[in-house]
């Protein structure tokens, strides 16, 4: 079981890494460069593209370490593998990160200066980072605490 334990954190943080990167190609993608919707614009320089890339993927993995492991440390203990229950975390995770940037006023408990495409861009790259999670570790979570079944022994041959 220590084995399957050490196995499986292995799975859950290439899962956490995987979707890190598809949420800050998400986040880089739409914040730099939303005229991508007109067809007459020329590719950016792939290098430039890859170096911003890093940056947008060191931000989402650093702002959404904690939520994403609380999520994972719950879906872990109940043995949630619906894809549902991934992009809905992935979603709050997304919106967390950005509001956690955004000043808040507790005597009117209203968060100053929301840039609503910002949140839904955040948002949205949550939605897709929990579904990239899902793909890789969340369809299996909980199994390496199940023990395994001994298979059958092979038919005699004749």
């Amino acid at each position: 079981m220590v084995m399957s334990l050490i196995g499986r954190l292995f799975v859950i943080l290439f899962g956490f890494l995987a979707a890190c990167f598809v949420a800050g190609m998400i986040v880089v993608l739409a914040l730099l460069y939303p005229e991508f919707t007109d067809l007459g614009i020329e590719p950016p320089d792939p290098d430039t593209l890859n170096i911003v890339l890093g940056f947008g993927f060191i931000f989402v993995s650093g702002f959404a370490l904690v939520p994403a492991m609380i999520l994972v440390l719950i879906t872990e203990a109940f043995y949630i593998r619906g894809i549902l229950a991934y992009a809905a975390g992935g979603a709050i995770c997304g919106a967390a990160c950005y509001l956690g940037l955004i000043p808040f006023d507790p005597a009117t408990l209203h968060f100053e200066g929301i840039v609503r495409r910002h949140l839904e861009i955040m948002t949205g790259a949550g939605v897709m980072a929990g579904f990239t999670y899902w793909l890789i570790a969340g369809r299996n979570a909980g199994a390496w605490r199940e023990p395994r079944v001994p298979r059958p022994p092979d038919p005699p041959l004749t």
